[in-house]
């Protein structure tokens, strides 16, 4: 199918679904730790920017373009640097983006397993 034959959804499931290809093949795998790099925090303190990280053969990439793609989290740049804005507050907001990342990047392969743990889970969270 050609992109101008898509529907808007459709496309969107098209950018969604290479942006998890992307990630899967290149940056991350099940296991691996994700680093949050915080950039700004509101005024209000409802919601913060973040950027993502992963150290892959020895190597620092960053998976923020990726994870606003997977997510349909908006992208914005602060001080020349990629970042998620990411909304809420009292919780910790990086464990709570890296967890939703791995819940879709993984949740088909745990889908139908009722003693399967969460999908959530397949990935590490830690703070630079």
């Amino acid at each position: 199918m050609t992109t101008g034959t898509m529907t808007k959804k459709e496309q969107k499931q098209q950018e969604v679904q290479e942006a998890k290809e992307q990630l899967l093949k290149w940056f991350v795998k099940e296991g691996d730790t994700v680093y949050t790099v915080l950039r700004s925090v509101s005024s209000s303190g409802m919601s913060r920017t973040m950027s993502l990280k992963v150290v892959n053969e020895g190597r620092i990439s960053d998976l923020t373009y990726w994870a606003s793609k997977v997510l349909d989290w908006p992208l914005v740049e602060v001080n020349g640097s990629r970042a998620l804005r990411v909304g809420g507050c009292g919780m910790d907001m990086g464990f709570h983006t890296v967890y939703t990342l791995a819940s879709v990047l993984f949740r088909d392969k745990y889908e139908g397993q009722p003693d399967a743990v969460d999908a959530g889970y397949s990935l590490s969270q830690a703070w630079l």
